[in-house]
């Protein structure tokens, strides 16, 4: 388990120079993937835990948005740093041009017609952007490119 390994050699690093808030979002990040192993009673694979990265992300940017809009400075900069400690083990996210090309070998691949194979189109598209930009993003995008096709 490379990434796993990678996420507990930072730990070791982390605690080792006292960053205190990086070894705490990182053994967040820890338990959540024990609390998904436990759950799919199996070790994950890399892109599962990926995806379990991605999820916690998520949460960080939702909880920076609400503190933002809440005036709460000294939690806003607490979510940024986790948020920034995670990114740290996600691959380099895709620019919009690199998504569309994606989006239109996907399209061709499938052989899409119009919105009615939008589903089609996502099944095979998302396995190539996980972890590399906003799924939201990707599925406007789509409906986008599917509508002028």
């Amino acid at each position: 388990m490379g990434l796993k390994t990678d996420i507990q050699d930072s730990i070791k690093a982390a605690m080792k120079g006292g960053d205190r808030l990086t070894v705490s979002a990182l053994r967040l990040l820890l338990s959540a993937l024990h609390n998904e192993e436990i759950k799919q009673r199996r070790e994950l694979g890399a892109d599962e835990i990926l995806k379990t990265i991605v999820t916690l992300c998520k949460q960080r940017q939702e909880s920076i948005e609400y503190f933002s809009k809440g005036g709460r400075a000294d939690l806003l900069r607490q979510e940024e740093a986790e948020l920034a400690v995670l990114r740290r083990f996600l691959p380099e996210a895709l620019g919009e041009e690199e998504v569309r090309a994606l989006i239109r070998g996907s399209i061709e691949e499938v052989g899409a017609k119009g919105l009615q194979d939008f589903g089609n189109v996502m099944k095979h598209l998302m396995p190539k952007v996980a972890g590399r930009s906003d799924g939201k993003r990707v599925s406007e995008l789509v409906k986008e490119m599917l509508r002028g096709a």
